[in-house]
């Protein structure tokens, strides 16, 4: 069973390049070279993506493979298929990483037991229940995001396929 799905690196430091490539061969374990452009968006920065296929489960391990870098600007999605429900992980220097699973319509799906802990804080008082939605649906991610998506538009797409 396979799956597939999109690597976009909206922003890395042109050092971090490399590395990047070096860390996504490992999980789709054949060689990557990444085509990349400067990222107007934020000065010194350079974007890429590309499209992959693999196993259910690619882009957890791609998202685990790049969250560590601080300086890096990334989002991975994988779609549907009948072995798994699709993926979206999101990150940022600032907020860290966000993970949603998604429907066939690429609509976010939210498990009730981070709905019930969302409505119960914001009951207590401890949040605001319009600021814990946004964050299970990923806003400030996608406020985050945004200027570096618009500014990638027209950017190559690669595709790769994982050997299975």
């Amino acid at each position: 069973m396979t799956t597939r799905g999109v690597l976009y690196v909206h922003s890395a430091p042109r050092a971090l390049c490399p590395h990047v490539e070096w860390a996504v061969a490992g999980v789709l374990g054949v060689r990557v070279t990444l085509d990349w452009v400067r990222q107007p968006a934020a000065a010194g920065t350079w974007r890429s993506e590309f499209s992959w296929q693999g196993r259910p489960g690619t882009a957890s391990q791609l998202a685990s493979a790049l969250r560590g870098w601080h300086l890096l600007r990334f989002e991975v999605t994988a779609e549907p298929c009948a072995a798994a429900e699709g993926e979206r992980y999101s990150s940022t220097p600032d907020l860290g990483i966000f993970h949603a699973v998604t429907g066939i319509h690429g609509d976010i799906l939210v498990p009730e037991d981070r709905l019930r802990a969302a409505l119960a804080r914001a009951g207590r008082g401890e949040s605001d229940l319009q600021d814990e939605v946004a964050k299970l649906l990923g806003k400030p991610w996608d406020d985050e995001l945004e200027p570096f998506r618009y500014a990638g538009e027209g950017a190559p797409v690669r595709w790769l396929h994982q050997v299975v």
